[in-house]
């Protein structure tokens, strides 16, 4: 299936208080590899940012003042997400406020147009519980440099994701690799059961070789001031 990582950046937190998208960052994934058929815009949201979020994305609104509105964008960014499944990481932060742009321009939920949406931010967790998920840390995690983040960037942070999500679900790679291993085991196995097993041959201890023994097991004993516990070791018939 065609996977789409997805990440956006926004004037603030709250959708429902009139917050807009002001950037999307898509990466495509196939086969999982990264195909650099990726998908990104800069989006005039006809308001100011929150100085908070300006202080974590640093996008300006004079610098997206001649960026297109969503209404510009939106079947584009539809045509390109169709069918595939969306990696996001906190999924319902994003889709909260995809599905407010949708509804202003009445076009169905952001879900509706996809295959399904995978959440990394709920898989983080599961995989390392009581643990911090962020995507700075999956990416100290997984040994993914991100050095060159100094601010926030939804294409930038897709790419993060998109590695950070390789690494994750790296074991998947390995299925058919363990299935083959397991079936020529398997296989061995049962060449290893026809084999029959030659005669075992004993060879006796010699006179001098059990004095040797004797001598080492009574110094044995003296250590232990008794009887050392090879002394009652009964030998095989």
């Amino acid at each position: 299936m065609r996977q789409i990582v997805l990440d956006t950046e926004t004037t603030g937190l709250n959708p429902r208080s009139g917050d807009r998208i002001i950037e999307i960052g898509c990466v495509e994934i196939l086969n999982r590899r990264l195909t650099g058929n990726n998908f990104h815009r800069y989006i005039n949201p006809e308001r100011d940012s929150e100085e908070g979020a300006l202080a974590v994305h640093g996008l300006t609104t004079e610098f997206l003042s001649d960026k297109p509105k969503f209404a510009e964008i939106a079947n584009e960014l539809r045509d390109y997400v169709s069918g595939a499944e969306i990696i996001i990481h906190n999924a319902p932060f994003d889709l909260a406020f995809l599905d407010s742009e949708f509804e202003r321009l009445n076009i169905p939920r952001f879900v509706e147009h996809v295959e399904m949406i995978t959440d990394t931010l709920a898989q983080a967790k599961e995989m390392h519980p009581g643990k911090r998920n962020s995507l700075d840390a999956l990416c100290d995690r997984y040994g993914i440099s991100n050095a060159h983040r100094t601010l926030h960037g939804a294409l930038l942070d897709a790419e993060l994701l998109a590695e950070v999500y390789l690494a994750m679900t790296r074991g998947q790679n390995s299925l058919t690799i363990d299935l083959a291993l397991d079936a020529a085991s398997s296989a061995m196995g049962r060449q290893l059961e026809q084999i029959e097993l030659a005669e075992i041959i004993v060879l006796q201890a010699a006179a001098d070789e059990i004095a040797e023994h004797e001598t080492v097991m009574n110094s044995l004993d003296k250590e232990v001031k008794g009887t050392c516990i090879w002394r009652s070791l009964v030998p095989p018939a």
